[in-house]
């Protein structure tokens, strides 16, 4: 779809996925602890999930916490958890508000019982909003994902000779949603740390320095823009 935005017409993705990082570094640069930078970073999840919404963007979908982050220290691990729980209680009205669906994948039997509910509860309520769908992928990894995939298909006696790419995206954590289109990294880092690994085939990549309690509407107008450069062949030739 093609936009004209601060007076510039762009192609703006359909689905938008970010690797959130930078939290760390943030609040290092400020002598301040991990945990507060994670703060920051989940105070800036809204105003983005806005702007993405204002460009035109239908879908948001974040990495917050993969499988592999249970393994740093238990405070910052606690302190993300509580983040979780908070954004999703308190955050719960702006959502019906803007008329915005919430889903989140991951584990989430991994997750507390309490977590579990919250997120029970803000998919149940947000389910008929037709505005910007935002997902989160918490406890989340790509090949956990599909790992689960594959059990859930042997659970459910698939044959080799049904198994194609339709059959095993339907069993994906991200089966009501479109491929993501522009990939973003905040940080500087330039890697894809187990995200979206089948999703991401034919997707554009988008590495920022900026850090992401720093990533604000000029930064998201950036990556937009590049990607609305890009020739997209899909492994053809154009």
């Amino acid at each position: 779809m093609k936009k004209v935005v601060d007076g510039e017409e762009l192609e703006i993705p359909r689905h938008v996925a970010i690797i959130l990082d930078g939290n760390g570094r943030w609040a290092k640069k400020r002598m301040m602890p991990r945990t507060y930078g994670h703060k920051k970073g989940a105070d800036n999840i809204e105003p983005v999930c806005r702007w993405a919404d204002d460009l035109g963007i239908e879908y948001l979908t974040v990495y917050a916490f993969s499988t592999e982050n249970w393994k740093r220290p238990q405070d910052e691990v606690d302190t993300l958890m509580r983040l979780f729980h908070k954004y999703l209680v308190d955050y719960l009205g702006r959502i019906m508000k803007n008329n915005m669906r919430m889903r989140i994948i991951g584990d989430k039997s991994g997750l507390s019982r309490q977590l579990q509910e919250d997120i029970a509860d803000v998919e149940k309520t947000s389910a008929g909003n037709t505005g910007l769908q935002f997902t989160i992928a918490l406890n989340y990894g790509s090949r956990d994902e599909m790992i689960r995939a594959m059990r859930r298909m042997v659970r459910d006696g698939c044959r080799e000779e049904q198994i194609d790419e339709a059959l095993f995206t339907s069993y994906l954590d991200t089966a009501q949603l479109p491929d993501p289109d522009l990939v973003i990294r905040t940080s500087g880092e330039q890697r894809i740390s187990n995200f979206l690994l089948w999703q991401m085939a034919y997707s554009e990549f988008y590495f920022t320095p900026v850090l992401w309690p720093d990533f604000d509407r000029e930064a998201l107008l950036d990556a937009v823009r590049a990607y609305s450069g890009r020739n997209r062949r899909f492994g053809g030739l154009k």
